[in-house]
């Protein structure tokens, strides 16, 4: 009983092997939306520059992926001589989101901290796998009737999030994992751009 496949934890890199290929796959062909993701860059580092604030929102490891983005940039990417950004990550605060979903509903918690947050020319950026979420959709409503700009990162075609965001990235994957990864990659180009030149 000394063969390695008769362990239940052997190790089978086949699969493991396969899903690195597959995620390096779909961040490889961001390559081919490069001037979405340049635009997203853009809009973002021209409203924060004319002293605009930047929203961001998702559920789940979307959530962490917006989480990401804001503490990015009132801390620091690579640089520690620029100034501090004002990035408000809307799925931080949890006394807000409860307050907000047991007094509402959870498909309120973004739009309602938006209503308190956003001025014209602010910029909303969600994080979405499927572009499905009703709290997501509602954000963008909202943003964009208080005069901010809703910008998004998605998957799965883009739902109704790609419809009525100002602009959207839909990484070209089904799998959650590989499109998430994709949005971080996003994500840090966003952070390297807004570095360059801030």
């Amino acid at each position: 009983m000394n063969s390695e496949n008769s362990h239940p934890l052997s190790v089978n890199p086949a699969w493991m092997l396969d899903l690195i290929k597959e995620s390096a796959s779909v961040v490889d062909q961001l390559k081919y939306q490069l001037p979405e993701i340049d635009a997203i860059c853009r809009k973002i580092t021209e409203q924060l520059l004319a002293g605009n604030k930047l929203l961001t929102a998702g559920n789940g490891g979307s959530a962490a992926a917006a989480l990401h983005l804001a503490e990015e940039l009132t801390g620091k990417y690579h640089r520690a001589d620029r100034r501090a950004l004002p990035a408000i990550c809307l799925a931080a605060d949890t006394t807000a989101l409860t307050c907000i979903a047991n007094d509402w509903d959870f498909a309120s918690v973004f739009s309602r901290q938006i209503e308190a947050y956003c001025k014209p020319g602010d910029v909303l950026v969600v994080f979405s796998s499927s572009g499905k979420s009703e709290n997501l959709v509602r954000a963008c409503d909202t943003m964009k009737r208080l005069g901010g700009t809703a910008l998004a990162l998605l998957g799965r075609g883009g739902g109704r999030v790609h419809e009525i965001a100002d602009l959207s990235l839909v990484v070209n994957s089904n799998r959650t994992a590989s499109i998430q990864e994709a949005h971080e990659v996003i994500l840090h180009l966003i952070l390297e751009y807004i570095e360059r030149v801030v």
